[in-house]
């Protein structure tokens, strides 16, 4: 047989690109720790579930999953546009909005660009950099672990060719004020080819930060900055994650180019349905928000009992700090006790674990095998 070597064929940015590393499923965990009882808060999924109407229209669709499904996600992208007073053809959608970053930077992204990312933001803007051999410019936060949005405009250079701000941030849960963003809109210097960087905008957690009276309501930001990409997801307040179901906003020249190389089809019938029915439910925003907001309080008071230093979240989940111990340890432990919450070495936060607030039993269960594990 002849000899095959795959890593000579490999991009060589792409020799050292590690996976995204994603929980396992409770049921293999049930099977390789032998435990009957997990609890999974560890991926800010929403505890309450989907709307009954998603429910119902995923059902309803199954007798047609023969057919292909519609190639533009046509009722989609009409029904976001009329929630949002905008056109169909300033949305995107995408199989979650990990696929529309991944799609941004096969499209703008080459080896000579620079994109600005702030250090702790989520990790999937930074592999999207790397796949595209392009340079990733980290910048610090500012304490309390909040994007320094003035200290991204210092990196911002004439090879900047994007920033990325994820507006609250995953996995601080901090947020960025309206004044800041506008400033920084405003401020953002031009680059090599003459126009200012795209300024990619996440806002997966929108629906629980918007509260925030002084949050920023970014759409209305877009058409005076046809650089602003602003992205969205299902996966979070809509409680789809298991469906797929991103989208986004942007100018009708910036997503008529994000559509030319969009994988046909990458939005299956069962997720078109589901993110039509979320939108026209009023009730399940209202609830998941009201339950986040009341269960957040009853996790935070828990960990103030504890002595527990953590950061104020206007997510669905809550960032706390365990030094000087490393949050690994802490996180195994809790997976031996049949909690599963996340560890935040890949962030470059050793010290902290992300716990995802669930329904109140799953809560109380937690602090309870936290307060064991910790020895408190």
């Amino acid at each position: 047989m002849e000899k095959f070597d795959v890593c000579k064929l490999v991009r060589k940015n792409c020799l050292a690109f590690e996976p995204y590393v994603a929980g396992k499923p409770i049921e293999t965990l049930k099977r390789e720790l032998g435990l009957k009882h997990i609890i999974k808060i560890a991926s800010n999924e929403n505890p309450l579930g989907p709307s009954k109407k998603a429910i119902k229209a995923m059902k309803d669709v199954i007798k047609k999953v023969y057919f292909y499904p519609d190639f533009n996600s046509t009722d989609l992208k009409v029904t976001i546009a009329n929630k949002f007073k905008l056109t169909p053809k300033n949305i995107l959608v995408g199989a979650g909005s990990d696929e529309l970053i991944e799609i941004i930077g096969k499209l703008f992204f080459t080896s000579s660009d620079e994109i600005v990312i702030s250090k702790h933001a989520f990790i999937r803007y930074k592999m999207a950099v790397q796949l595209m051999a392009s340079k990733s410019v980290v910048v610090s936060m500012k304490d309390g672990l909040t994007h320094d949005l003035n200290a991204m405009l210092k990196a911002c250079n004439k090879n900047t060719k994007a920033v990325f701000i994820a507006n609250p941030n995953n996995p601080t849960g901090t947020y960025n004020t309206a004044k800041e963003i506008e400033n920084f809109l405003q401020k953002l210097p031009k680059n090599k080819y003459g126009m200012k960087p795209l300024v990619i905008i996440d806002e997966a957690y929108y629906e629980y930060a918007s509260f925030k009276k002084d949050y920023p309501q970014t759409l209305k930001y877009l058409s005076k900055n046809p650089n602003l990409i602003i992205l969205r997801t299902f996966s979070k307040i809509y409680a789809l994650a298991g469906a797929r179901i991103g989208y986004g906003f942007a100018s009708q020249q910036v997503a008529d180019y994000i559509e030319r190389i969009r994988p046909p089809f990458n939005l299956n019938v069962f997720a078109q349905v589901a993110g039509v029915a979320s939108l026209k439910d009023n009730n399940q925003v209202k609830r998941s928000f009201t339950h986040i907001r009341k269960e957040m309080k009853f996790v935070c008071d828990g960990l103030k009992k504890l002595k527990i230093d953590y950061i104020d979240s206007v997510g669905n989940f809550v960032l706390f700090s365990v030094a000087p111990l490393n949050g690994s340890d802490i996180f195994k432990k809790l997976l031996a006790e049949g909690v599963i919450v996340r560890a935040m070495g890949e962030y470059d936060l050793n010290n902290y674990v992300r716990v995802t607030i669930g329904t109140r039993a799953e809560n109380q269960l937690f602090l309870n095998k936290l307060k064991k594990v910790l020895g408190k």
